[in-house]
């Protein structure tokens, strides 16, 4: 997907999750984020926003963690959360729509360029949260389409799950497949006890493997609760062992 594709997921999944948050109310439970509100949510996603926007607008060259509280400074009240919210999702569309494609600014996942990645890594965090949101007020979750539910599929399995320090890891190596029925994306994740390793499924056959929609498999693959129909194929303990490691944290 192109950056612009990214950019427009962005200001799609905001106002989707604004209106998902007025619906539940802010103290509704987060049931896929165990332990968090619907305030809880729109904090963070809010404080995430404005945190990628300092380092792409800045743009800030070193890394940059901190607590979100000291992106803030301190957070709304509840009467001006989701107009908060809405600024804050704005700001980070506009700010990646005006960097330049030569952007030089501190990065974590491989991309093909810096401006790419951040794209890429706040349109998911957006949309996941949005369907955290919609899950809470119990609502049906909007649907992704193939191209970026296969997106998001590959981000997680190309670039997170690869870094050295990912716990995706097996004393014997064992092999899972995953195919979109209704996109050309499949992948192979190699676990062995150094990082994993993904790499196109090729004429291997995986010890399991994984098929279905991509935004059935996007959802699943990033720890959210709501699956439909999908198929497994081979030993299905290699799945086990990818889910038991890769958990998607939210804070």
């Amino acid at each position: 997907m192109e950056v612009a594709e990214h950019i427009a997921a962005i200001r799609r999944d905001g106002p989707l999750l604004r209106a998902a948050a007025g619906s539940a109310g802010l103290n509704a439970a987060v049931p896929s984020c165990p332990g968090w509100t619907v305030r809880d949510l729109v904090r963070h996603l809010g404080g995430v926003h404005r945190w990628a926007t300092s380092i792409v607008a800045t743009p800030r060259t070193e890394p940059w963690r901190v607590d979100l509280e000291e992106v803030v400074g301190s957070w709304p009240e509840d009467s001006r959360l989701l107009d908060w919210f809405d600024d804050g999702c704005q700001a980070l569309a506009a700010a990646l729509e005006q960097a330049s494609p030569d952007l030089n600014c501190w990065t974590f996942l491989r991309a093909p360029s810096p401006l790419a990645m951040w794209a890429r890594r706040q349109a998911h965090e957006t949309a996941m949260h949005r369907v955290d949101v919609e899950l809470a007020a119990g609502a049906r979750v909007t649907q992704f389409t193939a191209p970026f539910a296969a997106d998001g599929i590959d981000e997680l399995l190309t670039c997170f799950i690869t870094r050295s320090s990912s716990p995706l890891r097996a004393d014997e190596p064992r092999t899972l497949g995953v195919r979109c029925s209704d996109a050309a994306d499949n992948w192979l994740v190699t676990i062995g006890p150094d990082a994993a390793r993904t790499t196109p499924i090729g004429t291997d056959t995986p010890d399991c493997t994984l098929s279905g929609r991509a935004a059935d498999i996007y959802l699943a693959l990033w720890s959210r609760p709501e699956q439909a129909a999908r198929a497994i194929e081979g030993d299905e303990s290699v799945l086990d062992l990818f889910l038991d490691k890769v958990h998607v944290r939210w804070t």
